[in-house]
């Protein structure tokens, strides 16, 4: 019987075969023992393994570096329109944490796999962001707490950038504004200089790479080196670092917004570096030119679109008004025109402490002239308001950019709403949400700008890269050709019979759980029972996502084993992972709760292997691509109404793993897809928390009516689970009973009843992976390619390609 092949000989039949660029395993060999010795200085005896994969990284850049250049040629000669994903948090490679979310990055893993796409089809795009020095904080777990470390990424640099000093831009800050017969000047102002750093995309064998563009930090040459005495000189020099610190370190808060001066000199930093970028590449005529042939702008949406990927960089708007009237010389008419038609919105997030309103004191500070062109902005909005709806004061107020109060503040929502020609939310619920609710006002005037458009996530990575053996079970039956078009995954429901494919499926799922369990006793010292349900939650930490019901079920499945210690119980290991923003208390304390019931479950000697609780520390994407495919049910359990879609409830998906989930986010759609009978799917629908949000939310009730919900309280509340400090978790229970807007009782006992549903179907092998078969046969909708190629038809007006360019080694 032949040898089963390993994960990486996997990987290579499925995704190396004839691989374009990768001509020998000679040639392969002699460039890696070059950039060994010339590029790294080393030779095989005194190599490490970083070494090693430095030399590799070289070398596949070589490989690559001819398509990036062959492919900005074909887009200067065939012109086709740009699209530019405009945010400051962005992650390509793998553990780059440059931006928030489950992995360190919501907007930054949805952005990587929207590049990855974009290449893919073809789009002539470039993602722009901020290279921050320190990215996302590493998290350690000290004495069950979260501390934070440094993630000092860069410490041996990064081989697949190219710095790019001859297209450095500079960016003022601060000054003020001259009113002169020449037109408004903004002078006396600081300058800091944003360098580029460029990667390269590469798209899915098509030979086309483009490019994600970084901006970092330098202060000039004659920063504050006028006072020339020796004192002045040195203070001087060390001062640069000031203006350097503005890519020094990314913000770890995601889903609440904090006005700090930081903050809004990163988010304009990215913005003015890269509207600069913009236009010198549309005047240009050719590939590498600074020559300027074109100067027409009112053609700039022509050629131009640019995706304003939640509020960070809605400063795009009064930014690109600013070039247009006040260098550019445009009638505000004709530059407003321009903004509008060049600019969407991609909206995030409905929770409203995350939503972006900066201080109007600290903007007439550090950008006044945008100060003046927002309020601009803002008057003729308004007028067009009162036109429309004349003495309706309250719709002024809810509707003006501007919030009055005791600090004037500036809403950055509204503003990237009357600034874009389309705004979208990122699932169809979101997307109503939005239309119906939080921006209903803007969707009543302006119905024609409000879309859809639903996440998704790259096959390449998150099914071929990090699980190549249900890639290969799957090629084996429909091809490959459902790599680039997911679509044909649905030809999977033809085997959802079939002996041999339930066989072959759960056979992946085994190994991948046992590759994950070894992981698991390496780091956490815990005994891993391999035939466990691995029943896995992973993402952000926060209230809405409902960590703490999850907790409340381990507890009542733990007080169960207790009761009843002989009955057949269906054993578990639970897992929750995801880092807490460093100053939200409360997440904090709900990590560690997390902890603490672990040290408890697991070293109870009743309970035995049954049930396990493990908190995955530093949740990242090296570590999402080991716990995903290893995954059997998928915890997606926010309360109807809060998440906007989740990208990591499609992973799971894909990955063979059901999902246990409420009617949120993305889940509405993956049900629909999958069929809900696939799915666990329990709670309040958004109607329900509407209702209840009218009535009154009363936890007490239901404390004094659930016999275990009370029970699992108690003992959280009496120190059962920090009997050294019995009131460790008062203010998550003080939270829980008196002001949970997440009401987390009043989906406890369908969640119950539904994790028994779950018990008992893992009973049966072959009708839980037939279930695992129609889910990922249902995957197709959530592909980034087929989300890309609706933003490049429906908002930006071009049209994706499967097309492959020729190899620069190729004859044109």
């Amino acid at each position: 019987m032949p040898k089963p092949l390993t994960d990486q000989e996997k990987r290579k039949q499925i995704s190396v075969r004839g691989l374009a660029g990768v001509e020998n395993v000679a040639d392969l060999k002699t460039n890696f023992n070059r950039h060994l010795h010339f590029t790294l200085v080393k030779d095989r005896n005194v190599s490490t393994k970083r070494d090693y994969y430095f030399a590799l990284a070289h070398t596949v850049r070589d490989h690559l570096v001819g398509r990036w250049i062959r492919t900005q040629q074909h887009y200067y000669e065939t012109d086709p329109k740009l699209g530019l994903d405009m945010e400051e948090l962005q992650d390509i490679e793998e553990d780059a944490g440059l931006g928030n979310g489950g992995l360190g990055r919501v907007l930054a893993l949805v952005l990587a796999c929207f590049l990855d796409s974009m290449a893919s089809l073809g789009l002539a795009a470039y993602g722009y962001g901020i290279r921050y020095e320190f990215g996302i904080f590493n998290q350690k777990i000290v004495n069950g707490w979260q501390i934070e470390e440094a993630d000092d990424w860069l410490r041996y640099g990064n081989p697949w950038e190219k710095a790019r000093p001859e297209y450095m831009r500079p960016v003022h800050f601060y000054g003020r504004v001259e009113h002169t017969a020449d037109g408004v000047k903004w002078v006396d102002t600081q300058v800091v200089l944003a360098l580029p750093y460029d990667t390269p995309v590469p798209g899915y064998r098509n030979n086309i790479v483009n490019t994600m563009r970084l901006w970092s930090a330098k202060a000039p040459c004659e920063f504050n080196l006028k006072d020339f005495n020796v004192g002045g000189y040195i203070q001087a020099v060390l001062d640069r670092n000031l203006a350097e610190n503005i890519s020094r370190v990314l913000y770890p808060n995601d889903n609440f917004f904090e006005g700090k001066e930081l903050r809004l000199k990163q988010e304009y930093f990215v913005v003015a570096a890269t509207l600069q970028d913009i236009i010198r590449r549309f005047k240009a005529s050719k590939f590498g030119s600074t020559e300027v042939v074109r100067m027409d702008l009112t053609k700039l949406p022509d050629k131009v679109a640019i995706q304003l990927n939640d509020t960070h960089p809605a400063l795009a708007i009064p930014e690109l008004m600013r070039i247009l009237v006040d260098e550019e010389k445009l009638t505000w008419e004709a530059a407003w025109d321009i903004t509008v038609r060049t600019c969407a919105y991609t909206n995030h997030t409905v929770l409203p402490e995350a939503l972006e309103r900066w201080p109007v004191d600290l903007f007439q500070n550090l950008l006044p002239r945008h100060l003046q062109i927002i309020y601009e902005i803002n008057r003729r909005h308004l007028e067009r308001i009162s036109s429309l709806y004349p003495d309706d004061h309250d719709r002024l107020r809810r509707m003006s950019l501007i919030e009055e109060g005791e600090q004037k503040k500036i809403n950055m929502a509204h503003l990237c709403i009357v600034g874009s020609h389309a705004v979208n939310g990122v699932a169809r619920i979101h997307s109503d949400i939005i239309k119906n609710t939080v921006f209903k006002d803007f969707y009543d005037m302006d119905p024609q700008k409000f879309q859809n458009k639903t996440n998704g996530i790259t096959p390449r990575r998150w099914l071929v890269m990090c699980n190549p053996g249900l890639a290969e079970v799957i090629a084996e039956r429909i091809g490959e050709d459902y790599i680039r078009d997911l679509g044909q995954l649905k030809k999977l429901l033809k085997f959802v019979d079939d002996d041999a494919f339930i066989r072959d499926v759960a056979k992946i799922k085994q190994e991948n759980k046992m590759k994950f369990a070894v992981h698991l006793e390496e780091h956490y010292k815990v005994k891993i029972n391999p035939n466990s349900m691995f029943d896995i939650q992973v993402k952000r930490i926060h209230e809405y996502k409902r960590q703490l019901l999850n907790c409340l079920h381990i507890i009542t499945f733990y007080n169960r084993i207790k009761k009843e210690p002989n009955k057949s119980w269906t054993p578990r290991t639970i897992m929750i992972g995801g880092k807490a923003a460093p100053g939200y208390h409360m997440a904090k304390s709900i990590i560690r709760l997390i902890t603490a019931i672990g040290e408890v479950v697991n070293n109870d000697p009743v309970v035995g292997d049954r049930l396990k609780v493990i908190f995955l520390e530093n949740y990242r994407v090296t570590l999402a691509e080991k716990a995903i495919p290893a995954a059997d049910l998928s915890e997606q359990i926010s309360t109807a109404g809060t998440e906007a879609s989740g990208t990591g409830n499609m992973k799971f998906m894909l990955n063979g793993a059901l999902t246990i989930g409420t009617m949120d986010g993305a889940n509405v759609e993956m049900a629909e897809e999958a069929g809900e009978e696939n799915l666990f799917i329990f709670g309040m629908r958004v109607d329900d928390v509407e209702a209840m949000d009218k009535k009154g939310y009363d936890a007490v009730e239901y404390y004094n009516r659930i016999p275990e919900l009370k029970q699992a309280m108690d003992q959280i509340s009496g120190g059962f689970f920090s009997p050294s400090q019995p009131d460790l978790f008062k203010d998550i229970v003080n939270m829980l009973m008196h002001h949970d807007r997440f009401k987390v009782f009043a989906d406890y006992e369908e969640y119950i009843k539904c994790q028994e549903k779950v018990s008992a179907l893992y009973k049966n092998p072959k009708e839980w992976t037939k279930k695992v078969i129609h889910n990922i046969g249902g995957c197709g909708k959530f592909s980034s390619d087929r989300t890309i190629s609706q933003y490049a038809r429906e908002i930006w007006g071009v049209e994706p390609s499967l097309e492959k360019i020729a190899a620069p080694d190729d004859p044109r």
